[in-house]
């Protein structure tokens, strides 16, 4: 059944935008954080590091992750680096 409101269609509409930018721009992040984990130098891990750490914070700004989650995935990425050292 089509919704009645004009609010309300457009409200659909912008939904589904909103969706699939948030999925593309997730799917860009994991592989990102992917990037990080699977790298076994050091220095191109410390470089991947420092883009995935920014793409985090960028989207928790933007409100596709919460705040806390991208905390969370800073810290375990920032730890495997400095393993990587030892």
């Amino acid at each position: 059944m089509p919704l009645r409101h004009k609010s309300a269609q457009k409200r659909a509409r912008q939904t589904v935008k909103r969706t699939e930018r948030n999925k593309k721009y997730k799917a860009i992040l994991k592989g990102s954080v992917k990037r990080v984990t699977d790298s076994t130098d050091k220095t191109i891990a410390e470089t991947e590091l420092k883009k995935t750490v920014a793409l985090l914070d960028r989207a928790a700004v933007k409100g596709i992750i919460h705040k806390n989650k991208a905390a969370n995935q800073k810290s375990k990425l920032s730890s495997h680096v400095n393993k990587l050292g030892k």
